[in-house]
């Protein structure tokens, strides 16, 4: 008899991450996944799923290169196993570049991708009009098979998979011991946070198969990813743009700086266009609290607000929302494990 009932609400990246580590690590727990939206109409479908990542201002950076570096090496063992085409994982090389030379010639996560180093003269005269670039390898990871790996991984553990829609925590506190909450931008209504925010993306997927490195502009505005089965390039980054309609204008703009950095795109053939809301925030939620639901107090633990970067921080932040948990259930009252 499984003792502690936990639930995992959210179906995207994050949420199937913490699942999947929670279940794993603690088979005498009860791990539901909750959610009302499910690959592939989660957010983390559409992510273009580059490792690398940006700097939060208010969290230590020990912890975000913890987490970094935790998703890293967690992605690579699946990109060099059997699992590769199914799971969606992939190793990938190539260049981000910049108009003008860096502040931080040296990121954070340098230190985990693979063969970081400033590119060459003779690599730069590709992009006639820009100063500075880096070059590494580094992982695609495709949600669009990546989740579903993740919910068979997920299930294999003992995991139970619920769909409905969650209007409020309070509907969740007299069925489970734990809460843990991975809604994304859901947790402006869920939980009240007014911190969170949509950053809209649109990107479109064209079929280049002649191209085989990544392309990043320093500004993260304009991308050119190669992956399994077509090319993603994009962007938008539009804040407090809460609009899901695919827009003419972005498709256009994407195509013009997209060609202009390879020039061979224009002759691509462009297979689909897909718009999400990164749920974005100043720094990412991972905590926990008490909260008072229907008059007893119920752990929640946080896991969200990772903006464009949930792909390259799942899994680091999925163990520290896992180690959350277990300090939950070290403070729960024995009658509750029992």
């Amino acid at each position: 008899m499984k003792s502690v009932k936990v639930v995992v609400v959210g179906a995207g990246v994050i949420g199937f991450s913490t699942a999947v580590c929670i279940a794993e690590a603690l088979p005498f727990c009860s791990v539901t996944l909750l959610a009302e939206k499910f690959s592939p109409d989660t957010t983390s479908d559409g992510a273009a799923g580059l490792l690398f990542a940006a700097k939060f201002p208010d969290i230590p950076l020990e912890r975000q290169r913890r987490w970094f570096k935790d998703s890293f090496d967690h992605l690579l063992a699946i990109a060099q196993s059997q699992h590769s085409p199914e799971a969606g994982v992939m190793l990938s090389s190539g260049w981000q570049i910049f108009k003008e030379e860096p502040a931080d010639k040296k990121p954070f996560w340098s230190d985990f991708v693979i063969g970081f180093r400033p590119m060459t003269d003779r690599e730069l005269n590709q992009f006639p009009d820009r100063k500075f670039g880096q070059a590494f390898t580094t992982i695609k990871c495709e949600c669009s098979s990546y989740l579903l790996w993740l919910e068979k991984r997920f299930r294999k553990a003992g995991g139970q998979v619920q769909q409905r829609k969650l209007n409020s925590l309070q509907e969740l506190s007299n069925s489970y011991d734990i809460i843990v909450n991975c809604s994304g931008l859901g947790s402006k209504l869920l939980v009240g946070d007014t911190q969170v925010y949509p950053v809209r993306g649109q990107v479109l997927k064209v079929e280049a198969p002649w191209l085989q490195h990544f392309i990043r502009d320093g500004d993260g505005m304009t991308y050119i990813y190669p992956g399994i089965h077509s090319v993603t390039v994009g962007g938008t980054r539009q804040e407090g743009n809460w609009r899901l309609q695919v827009d003419e204008g972005d498709t256009k703009s994407i195509l013009e700086r997209c060609s202009r950095l390879v020039p061979s795109l224009s002759k691509a053939k462009v297979l689909s266009a897909w718009v999400g809301l990164r749920p974005s925030r100043r720094n990412p939620r991972v905590e926990r609290e008490l909260v008072q639901l229907q008059g007893h107090r119920v752990p929640v633990v946080h896991n969200y607000g990772h903006g464009a970067w949930g792909v390259t921080l799942a899994w680091g932040t999925a163990l520290d929302a896992l180690g959350l948990v277990k300090q939950c259930l070290h403070e729960m009252p024995l009658q509750a494990k029992l």
